[in-house]
């Protein structure tokens, strides 16, 4: 547990040296979506969008372990996932640490 807390901080160092500031699990999500969206509207994001935004980037992340694969992209150039099995991590807690294990490996930290 130790060194995905040092794993953890590096990505928020790499984060902060890039944003200024450090955005919290959600914030995270919601950068990868962006990424992995890649599509950048004029004005800002619905509150709609950057709720799908962090799903992508759930999605994205849980699609590395087989829970969801990739099936394309819509007209708009978002991507789509399907589920493939169910979510089998126990509590919020113990869904806070996989997702974060999960955002380290997508920083490479």
């Amino acid at each position: 547990m130790e060194r995905i807390v040092e794993r953890w901080q590096a990505v928020q160092a790499l984060l902060l040296e890039r944003f200024g500031k450090v955005p919290d699990l959600e914030g995270i999500l919601y950068l990868i979506g962006i990424n992995e969206v890649g599509v950048y509207p004029a004005g800002k994001f619905t509150k709609e969008q950057k709720q799908d935004l962090m799903h992508v980037a759930v999605c994205t992340l849980m699609a590395k372990e087989g829970y969801y694969e990739f099936t394309g992209r819509d007209g708009d150039g978002w991507p789509h996932f399907k589920p493939i099995k169910e979510i089998d991590v126990p509590g919020l807690l113990g869904q806070e640490v996989y997702l974060k294990q999960r955002v380290i490996e997508y920083f490479g930290q």
